[in-house]
């Protein structure tokens, strides 16, 4: 009887190490198969990045780094961040948000200006992409730009609500009907990140006279809020012939704006007001 058991339980155990043998074949055969997906679903794919350091004394460059595009986010943003922490810290850009709503990481992305958080990276592409700094701007260092000029002239226009009278009326606040506040839409949305500006040859060639598109599209924001009482004023600070008229309607403005505005529309209207 005992020889019996015996037989049963050697067999029930030869019978267990087999199913477990057969269970680990399967897993490793498994894992082997998503190693091999894993390993066929990499995109590695090139960036040419303007490469400047002033303490250098160097001529600026273009450096290409090999990036897998499948391993990281969809943003170029997110392609310069993957080379900061992963091959070269001392790669220089701004960002902040993330969002497309403070303008910080504007830059020249595979020949046209706008957002590296907001554009989206050319997985198909066979060649290199490139990411340069603004046009036509002074660089600091890498894809870091001087907006020293183009925040002076934004100051210029004064952007705050001018009053003549700064006393409020029985303790109320200034008043405006819905019809007038829809008049600043297309003109508050503006962030301010020179995307516009930096594509226009009108701004390339004369950046210390022209206001350019960016600026002029804030300074009509104010001219037409109708609780502003400083309009005419406005409008003669304007009324020059390198501040404003330097404009020739090329369009580059409004094509590269990632908020969708229309610098060039609001640009005809300043004039049509003059």
């Amino acid at each position: 009887m005992f020889v019996a058991f015996a037989k049963r339980a050697s067999r029930a155990l030869a019978s267990s190490v087999a199913s477990s043998s057969a269970q680990r074949s399967r897993a490793l055969a498994s894992s082997e198969r998503i190693g091999n997906v894993a390993r066929a679903a990499t995109n590695v794919q090139q960036f040419k990045i303007y490469r400047w350091n002033p303490d250098d004394g160097g001529k600026p460059t273009y450096k290409t780094y090999d990036v897998d595009t499948n391993d990281c986010g969809p943003m170029m943003l997110d392609v310069l961040f993957k080379i900061k922490d992963e091959q070269d810290q001392t790669l220089s850009f701004r960002r902040s948000c993330r969002e497309g709503i403070c303008g910080s990481c504007a830059m020249n992305i595979n020949g046209t200006n706008g957002l590296a958080c907001l554009s989206k990276v050319e997985k198909s592409a066979s060649g290199a992409q490139t990411i340069s700094p603004l046009p036509h701007m002074f660089v600091i260092r890498d894809l870091v730009v001087d907006m020293a000029n183009f925040y002076a002239q934004y100051k210029s226009i004064e952007p705050f609500l001018k009053l003549k009278d700064e006393t409020k009326k029985d303790g109320l606040e200034r008043y405006q009907s819905k019809e007038d506040r829809a008049k600043l839409d297309g003109l508050y949305e503006c962030i301010l990140c020179a995307c516009c500006s930096t594509s226009c040859p009108s701004y390339w060639w004369n950046s210390d006279k022209y206001l350019g598109p960016a600026v002029l599209l804030q300074a009509y924001r104010w001219i037409i809020d109708s609780r502003d009482e400083y309009t005419k004023e406005r409008l003669d600070k304007v009324n020059d012939a390198f501040k404003l008229y330097r404009c020739h309607t090329i369009m580059n403005c409004s094509k590269v704006c990632p908020k969708g505005l229309n610098p060039a529309k609001q640009i005809a209207k300043i004039k049509a007001m003059c």
